[in-house]
């Protein structure tokens, strides 16, 4: 018997799994039909799920619970445009551009999701859209760290201690710029200059930063080289 139970709680789990990506689902196409900012009504996912509010109920304990949710899989979508601009394919200025043009595009195609991301929950708590940029300002301090020792850059231990904020205020920079050029009545500059105004921004405090510290950063130069240079240096 108890293998049957496991069997069929399994199969409820999985039930409910799904109506709850389901009602997700619902709630993002809800939210980019809707204008940034606007009020997005339980009965509006209900409806658009196919659902009453009470199985919508059913998923979540209540609303902050769905919109923490709904919050998750908006970054969850945000996440995927990233990660695959987080390499060292290009030169350092053309892959601080790729990450920017990633964010800036996903944000300006979906601006509800975007400003609905940003929303504080309730309380004290950490937002959904800071442990995002945590998680993808960590990423870059990885690509950082490498640059950092394949160029043999001495690092004092204060700077050490300094990358983690320095990054996240980076990237936190970036979000606060594109999110203030998303509200603007004429959004101008056009999404291709603003791109490249916020990348010449990134690059030159990062090339400032390594130029003070002894180091001359080519932004024509493919990483891809200094790469193969450092490993070559060190098989010879």
């Amino acid at each position: 018997m108890a293998g049957k139970t496991d069997g069929r709680q399994l199969r409820w789990d999985s039930h409910n799994q799904a109506r709850r990506q389901h009602i997700l689902d619902a709630a993002i196409r809800v939210l980019a039909d809707a204008p940034p900012g606007a009020e997005v009504h339980v009965q509006q996912i209900a409806d658009r799920a196919g659902l009453s509010r009470t199985v919508v109920y059913r998923h979540f304990a209540d609303r902050a619970d769905l919109d923490a949710a709904v919050q998750g899989r908006a970054l969850e979508l945000l996440r995927a445009e990233l990660v695959p601009a987080l390499s060292f394919e290009g030169t350092p200025v053309d892959i601080i551009r790729r990450i920017v043009s990633a964010y800036v595009g996903w944000a300006s195609e979906h601006p509800s999701l975007h400003e609905f991301a940003q929303q504080d929950p309730p309380g004290a708590g950490q937002g959904q859209m800071e442990r995002a940029i945590q998680q993808i300002a960590g990423q870059i301090e990885d690509l950082i760290s490498v640059g950092v020792e394949v160029l043999h850059v001495r690092l004092d231990d204060d700077d050490v201690a300094a990358l983690d904020p320095l990054v996240f205020g980076l990237v936190g920079a970036v979000f606060t710029s594109t999110r203030r050029w998303l509200s603007l009545p004429e959004r101008r500059p056009s999404r291709e200059q603003f791109v490249e105004l916020v990348t010449e921004a990134v690059w030159l405090q990062i090339a400032g930063m390594a130029g003070h510290r002894g180091v001359e950063l080519d932004p024509h130069l493919p990483v891809e080289a200094l790469l193969e240079a450092a490993f070559d240096g060190t098989a010879g």
